[in-house]
């Protein structure tokens, strides 16, 4: 996803960035499902021929062992699938999958061509039509069995998730995935309410001295008012309608006005000294000064998105809100 649109990759530069300023200064419970017998027991013994987002005549394999899905690996450890090579950029992986792909080598978010060959793939699954242009599909389909998710990229993880299961044969499983994630959610929203009415909230990202905040119904933030119907702030609103990606920019004096009663911190600074939360500016936005902002690292869930991340996140609203 990080080449795939504007929105994530400004995340996939900002990311790289961070990992450069450090360099000088887990799958969540009733959504990962590795090494469930009965999901493996389920796996397609046939080819199938199925078409994709681009019009292609894919052909999928029985049971496929060695699949690159780079930056859906997030659908794969949901859907029980490990991969024969995870994402990566700037020598940094999904940290929050790491229980599940820890020992899973790693392949550069672009797929070159080399490194594709070098896995010796069995089946290929991109995104979006960006990610094979410019003759890239012709050349990987001759190496594995190509299928492009979705002609542009999509926010619609569920969407995503379902396509996923369908190309390997588990459209049962991502149902039930996301079952079990939709009735965490309500069961989530509803402790939330109760316990803080119709509070809202923001999350924000420090990265490279800078503060990003996320739009409404992409990424967190989709979980945040939608999933958990926490109120919406006037900034995210008004930042929101005219975004063109999941993270937005935002200066200090914008962040000033920001009327939220809870802060989620994304802090990728930290190792840098965090210098913008030094500002007078910074501490005394009202979430700030009231004590209501809880802080997590890039390793976090917070900047991605699918069933486990968003598990996740759900997990740590409930941790800091609910006391």
């Amino acid at each position: 996803m990080f080449t795939f649109k504007k929105s994530t990759l400004l995340v996939a530069s900002l990311l790289a960035l961070s990992t450069a300023l450090a360099g000088c200064g887990g799958a969540n419970e009733g959504t990962s499902n590795n090494g469930d017998k009965k999901a493996e027991s389920t796996e397609v013994s046939t080819e199938r021929t199925l078409i994709d987002a681009l019009g292609h005549e894919v052909t999928i394999p029985a049971n496929p062992k060695r699949v690159i899905a780079s930056y859906l690996e997030d659908n794969l450890v949901a859907l029980g699938i490990t991969p024969a090579a995870q994402w990566t950029v700037a020598n940094g992986v999904q940290d929050y999958l790491q229980d599940s792909l820890k020992d899973i080598p790693t392949i550069s978010y672009d797929l070159p061509l080399e490194a594709v060959m070098d896995v010796n793939p069995d089946l290929i699954i991109v995104e979006a039509a960006s990610a094979v242009e410019g003759g890239k599909y012709e050349q990987y389909s001759k190496i594995a069995p190509t299928y492009v998710v979705a002609k542009e990229s999509n926010d619609d993880w569920r969407e995503e998730l379902q396509t996923v299961g369908e190309v390997f044969g588990k459209s049962d499983k991502a149902k039930q995935v996301l079952e079990e994630y939709d009735k965490k959610a309500a069961e989530a929203r509803e402790k939330l309410q109760k316990a803080n009415k119709n509070e809202s909230a923001a999350a924000v990202w420090l990265v490279g001295n800078k503060f990003f905040i996320v739009g409404e119904k992409v990424s967190s933030g989709a979980v945040l008012y939608g999933d958990l119907g926490l109120a919406t702030p006037n900034v995210v609103k008004e930042i929101s309608d005219t975004a063109t990606a999941n993270w937005s920019e935002i200066s200090l004096e914008k962040l000033a006005e920001l009327n939220a009663d809870h802060i989620f911190l994304i802090n990728s600074d930290k190792g840098n000294g965090s210098e913008m939360l030094k500002e007078s500016t910074w501490k005394n936005i009202p979430a700030v000064k009231n004590g209501h902002i809880y802080e997590y690292g890039a390793e976090t869930s917070w900047l991605y998105s699918g069933a486990i991340a968003n598990s996740q996140i759900i997990d740590d609203v409930l941790e800091s809100m609910i006391q």
